[in-house]
Formats: C-alpha cells, sequence, structure tokens
C-alpha cells in the first residue's frame, strides 16, 4: 500500500516538474509586445496594381510586405466611402452611422451652407487659418487607446498631405497632427494638439516647401517602355507635371501627386530619429501617416495610367525608405505596421467625345429648381428645397412643418420625382436607408450614412454622366464611375505568420485586429470580433 502511495507522489511531483518547466519555457518564448506601430493610409491602393508591378519594385518596399506581411485582400467597407471616413472606420472600428465621420464635407440644413466636417472655431490654426479638432469623431481611435495605454508617456504623431485626414488618425489624444497647408505649403495644425516637433519648425523655417517647388517636377521615374500594358502613342509623349510659382493650385496640384508622398516619407523618417520613437522604454510609440495614389486629378488627358503604374512605384521606394529609417532606430522586429488602402475616388476625367461613351450632366440648380417646381405645384408656394450637396437633397423642414405637412410623404413624393430626372440612377428617402429597405447591400447602407448628417433624399447618378455642381466646382468635369468599396490591408506584426486571406474582411474588424496584436484596449466602439492568425 505504502509503496502504491509512493508512486503515486511521485507522479504528481514528475506532473509539477513539467508543468513548470512548460510554463518556464513559454514564459522564455512569450513574443514581446512592439515598442512602436506604424500606421499607413493610402489613398486608391489597388490589390491588382501591386500584383501587376511586383517586378518593378524593389526588396524592401511593397515586395517586403507581401512577403512577410499578413495580407488581407478584400476589406470590405460596406459601401463606397471617401477616403475621410474610411479612415475613421480604420482607425475607430466602426461605421460612419457610429462615428461620426461620413466624409469630407458635411452640410448644415439651417444655415444653408456647407463646412468641412472637422472645422471647429473654437481652436486656433498653427501655420494656417484653418481651424479644425476632432470634436466632431464621436468614439475613441486605436491613436487614442495607444496613448491611453501609455499613460501619456509615450509619443504619438499624425502626417498627412491632408488636414482632414491627419486629425482623425491622431484622434483625440495625440501629441501632434501635421498636414500640408493648400496656400502656404507650410506643414501646419490646429492648437488643439500641443506639440510642435522641431522636424516641422525647421521644415517651414529652414527649407519650407516653397523654395523647393520650383525644383521638383513629376516625371516617369523608369524608362517608358518599362511600363506594362503601355499603348504606344502613350509611350511616344511621357508625362512631365511641374508645380509652377505663378500658379495658385501649385500645393493643391503638389498633394495631389505621387511627388507628396516623399515629402511625407521624409518628414516620417525624421520623426523617427530625431523623437526617437520606439525607444521610449515601457511604452509603445505610435507613427501615422497618408499616402495619395488616386488617379491625378490634374492629368493632361483622362488616360493616367502611366501616372498611376509611377505613383506605385515611387511608393515603393518610398516605403523602402521608410522601412530603412525604422531598421536603424528600432528595428523592424520591435515595429508592427499595418497598412490599409480605401477605395479609389469614383469620378475621373471624361473621356472624348469621339469615343461615343454615353454620358450626360446633371445640373443640381435645374434639379432643385424643377424639384421645387413640382412640390408648389402639389403643396402651394414656397421654397421646399434648400439645396442639393453631395448627391444628397435637403428639404425645407421648417416649411414643411409650418404648412403641417408629413415630411415622410414628402420625401417619397420628391424621391419619385427625382428618380424620372435623366442622368438618375438611383434615389432612397433616408426613411427608406433606416429603416433598411434600400440599396444592393441595405444593411451596409444603413450603417454607413449618418443620420445627422445625411439629406432627405440620396441619389446616385448614372455612370458616365458628370454633377455641375455650384458648391463642388472642382468636381464639376470628373464623371462619374461605378466604384468599389474595398481595398487591401497588411499587417507586418513581430513573430506572426503571414497569412494570405482573399474572402472577404469587414473593415471594423481592423482596429480590434490591431489592438490585439498590441496588447491593448480595442476602441469603445469597436464590436467586430478581432481576426486570428
Amino acid at each position: 500500500m505504502r509503496r502504491k502511495e509512493n508512486k503515486i507522489t511521485q507522479r504528481i511531483i514528475l506532473s509539477l516538474i513539467a508543468s513548470m518547466v512548460t510554463m518556464s519555457l513559454s514564459a522564455q518564448t512569450a513574443t514581446k509586445r512592439p515598442s512602436l506601430v506604424v500606421g499607413i493610409m493610402i489613398d486608391g491602393l489597388n490589390q491588382e496594381y501591386i500584383d501587376q508591378l511586383r517586378d518593378l519594385f524593389g526588396a524592401d518596399g511593397f515586395n517586403r510586405i507581401m512577403k512577410d506581411g499578413i495580407i488581407l485582400q478584400n476589406v470590405d467597407y460596406g459601401t463606397y466611402l471617401d477616403n475621410t471616413a474610411a479612415t475613421a472606420v480604420i482607425f475607430s472600428g466602426s461605421a460612419p452611422s457610429v462615428n461620426g465621420i461620413s466624409g469630407q464635407e458635411i452640410f448644415d440644413n439651417e444655415k444653408n451652407k456647407s463646412y468641412p466636417i472637422l472645422l471647429d472655431p473654437s481652436k486656433i490654426g498653427n501655420y494656417t487659418s484653418e481651424t479644425y479638432s476632432p470634436s466632431a469623431l464621436l468614439v475613441s481611435t486605436l491613436t487614442d487607446e495607444v496613448k491611453i495605454d501609455g499613460d501619456g508617456l509615450n509619443q504619438v504623431h499624425s502626417i498627412a498631405p491632408d488636414a482632414i485626414q491627419s486629425i482623425i488618425m491622431a484622434g483625440h489624444a495625440s501629441n501632434s497632427a501635421f498636414w500640408i497647408n493648400d496656400i502656404s505649403g507650410k506643414w501646419a495644425t490646429s492648437t488643439f494638439y500641443k506639440d510642435v516637433p522641431s522636424v516641422i519648425s525647421n521644415r517651414n523655417y529652414k527649407k519650407p516647401l516653397s523654395t523647393r517647388l520650383d525644383a521638383i517636377a513629376w516625371e516617369p521615374t523608369l524608362n517608358i517602355k518599362s511600363y506594362p500594358d503601355v499603348p504606344e502613342h502613350k509611350r511616344s509623349y511621357p508625362f512631365r507635371y511641374i508645380f509652377a510659382k505663378n500658379d495658385r493650385d501649385r500645393y493643391r496640384m503638389f498633394k495631389a501627386s505621387a511627388c507628396v508622398n516623399n515629402e511625407v516619407t521624409s518628414v516620417a523618417t525624421e520623426y523617427i530619429s530625431t523623437l526617437s520613437l520606439g525607444n521610449h522604454s515601457g511604452v509603445v510609440d505610435m507613427l501615422n501617416i497618408a499616402y495619395t495614389l488616386t488617379p491625378y486629378q490634374y492629368s493632361r488627358t483622362p488616360d493616367s495610367r502611366v501616372e498611376t503604374m509611377d505613383a506605385y512605384i515611387k511608393l515603393d521606394r518610398d516605403l523602402a525608405q521608410l522601412f530603412s529609417a525604422i531598421d536603424s532606430s528600432v528595428g523592424m522586429k520591435n515595429t508592427l505596421v499595418f497598412i490599409a488602402g480605401t477605395p479609389a475616388r469614383n469620378r475621373t476625367r471624361r473621356d472624348d467625345e469621339k469615343w461615343n461613351i454615353p454620358s450626360g450632366q446633371f445640373s443640381t440648380r435645374r434639379a432643385i429648381s424643377l424639384l421645387n417646381m413640382y412640390l408648389m405645384a402639389k403643396h402651394g408656394n414656397g421654397e421646399w428645397v434648400n439645396n442639393i450637396h453631395r448627391n444628397n437633397i435637403f428639404l425645407n423642414h421648417k416649411l414643411i412643418k409650418d404648412k403641417n405637412i408629413d415630411i415622410v410623404s414628402m420625401r417619397q413624393d420628391a424621391a419619385q420625382f427625382i428618380l424620372r430626372m435623366s442622368g438618375v440612377a438611383n434615389a432612397y428617402t433616408i426613411d427608406d436607408i433606416i429603416a433598411r429597405r434600400v440599396g444592393e447591400n441595405p444593411e451596409a447602407l444603413h450603417r454607413n450614412t449618418n443620420i445627422n448628417h445625411a439629406g432627405d433624399i440620396i441619389f446616385t447618378i448614372t455612370p458616365g454622366w458628370s454633377i455641375e455642381d455650384t458648391n463642388q466646382s472642382s468636381n464639376n468635369n470628373l464623371v462619374v464611375r461605378a466604384a468599389t468599396s474595398s481595398a487591401p490591408v497588411f499587417i507586418l506584426a513581430p513573430s506572426v505568420k503571414a497569412p494570405k486571406i482573399s474572402y472577404p474582411v469587414d473593415a471594423r474588424a481592423i482596429a480590434p485586429t490591431v489592438a490585439r496584436l498590441l496588447r491593448i484596449r480595442s476602441p469603445n466602439s469597436a464590436a467586430t470580433t478581432p481576426l486570428q492568425f
């Protein structure tokens, strides 16, 4: 009996020892969390272009991402969103109906005017007259959660060509958010953010863009014959764009070009080295960056495929430069990088009339006039329509209330009339959108519509048509094309295997996934389950 008890005791002891050894080994092999996270938004990123141009890329840019990173080929935003709203989805883990960011601009129906969604007159611009803050962003972001996790002892910064995108990436708690001012070309910010890194001060005073832009020209990086699938006539006339001093749009043109990506990269690498990002003990630092790959809106011809391919080649070199700076400072093995594409814009230059592509022009002024006359014939005199802004029709709520008319019926009546106009493909009332009764994907249309910013009727234009809109003069020459609502996302994380996922992934899953890899809280509105690798 005693011998049997001794054997049992020995087994228990051996089991305990084995467990302790296993726990010890697990502790030794546990992955140290990254000390730096770099979030990169790329407007218009397209997986097909990456696949097409891989042989022209170097080893350390896109090819490094494709080799070592987690590849999510089809990250679905639900419906088409501009880069402002798409960036908010990625960083908050929630849709516009929740996070409050429905697009670059919104329309105030009571004041009958539009304004940038992040406009905040209570703030002051620094190196700019623009007054912005993230107050319209109603939820926490991945950036905020990184800052909170470090108890404010870490460094968190954002840089982008565009003001709104920079601030959304920065969130509410960042040290700084900078962008390129459209008028002066200086790197600008809002007094909402407290830090002005020396990198910015040196650039603005010692080597401002205004003194360098005359020497910058955008022309093919490679021999024109190297670009694949280029028609012969495009090979004969390589593009070249300059940003002349006497052109008042020179900074806007520069910001829309592939050249701006190098400027952003140069600032980003200086941030990494001068601020010692990733080298602050016990905390995670974060740097957010935005690039553009959208078709060049100032292109001389509708066919800007060579410019787009060249933009990818230039960005490949910029990414290699960025990764090299990270390797030199903190090491990629200590860094988590996530790269999220946003859907390419759904408007391009009109094709030459000689091709006989069906087209037309939808005039918002004419639509307002005709709809108003129709409603007057039914309901009496009055200005029944306030305005049309970005495919949203805003009715006169005060007049409708004063006349004691049911607004739901009025919206339905107006939508049916608009739908009969030439060039209109679809017209939905906000009531039908909220009730999830309309659209090819009713649930996605519902979550991507913010009721506080939407009009009474939302309509879409027939592909090939352009919109003549007095509120959007810069877009009046662009025609509508069917737009995708997806883009690729890449994640490079230390000690994480690199799967390739081709099935659709909800864009709202990116923030909680990155948060899980960083071992921090997800943003407070992120309800989607993190991806498991």
